[in-house]
């Protein structure tokens, strides 16, 4: 099995989202675990789908960057929007993406509501929010920690964890209840929920 097939087979079980959206941003996101940015670790949030109430449940946190370009400029395949993408990470925020690719917004505040949520210990702010934001839409949210860990959110439930190889070195202990998977290809690891 192939990276590309591993990234398809975890997107493809989020029914409300553009599958081959969810493909790309799940690999813009493991791209920045990595690599980070200007040699330090950064974090992030990415909300896949249902722009519309994603944008009504969020706000600007500063002036969006992304505001104003033509949609045509904003599609996350286009290498360019990557690199700007990885370049607007460093922002705090989430970046808005909707199901047609497009990424419409940069560095919104998601109001997170912990209610009826229910995450591992231990994940910040940025997990709660996207958890919440999973939770309160039809979205799905694509974490990125600091500690170079992706994990998706659908539906307020943490559902898979992608961890570089590079960081399994020490080994690591899945933050997922329940019975899990877990798939290996090339310098990736997926651990996700059984189902």
């Amino acid at each position: 099995m192939s990276k590309a097939s591993l990234y398809e087979e975890i997107c493809s079980e989020r029914l409300e989202v553009n599958a081959r959206v969810l493909k790309q941003v799940v690999s813009l996101a493991v791209e920045i675990a990595r690599e980070g940015r200007e040699g330090r670790k950064i974090g992030t949030l990415f909300v896949v789908g249902d722009s519309g109430e994603v944008v009504r449940r969020s706000r600007p946190m500063i002036l969006d960057p992304l505001q104003g370009h033509a949609d045509e400029d904003k599609y996350i395949e286009d290498p360019n929007v990557r690199e700007t993408v990885k370049e607007l990470a460093q922002l705090d925020g989430a970046f808005v993406v909707s199901n047609a690719g497009v990424v419409l917004s940069a560095a919104r505040y998601v109001d997170a509501a912990s209610d009826n949520l229910n995450i591992p210990l231990g994940l910040g702010s940025r997990h709660m929010a996207g958890a919440s934001i999973s939770q309160q839409t039809h979205a799905v949210a694509v974490v990125v920690s600091e500690s170079s860990m992706v994990r998706m959110f659908d539906d307020g439930e943490l559902v898979s964890e992608i961890v570089p190889e590079l960081w399994m070195i020490e080994g690591y202990r899945s933050r997922l209840e329940g019975q899990t998977l877990t798939r290996r290809q090339e310098e990736v690891t997926v651990i996700s929920r059984a189902e």
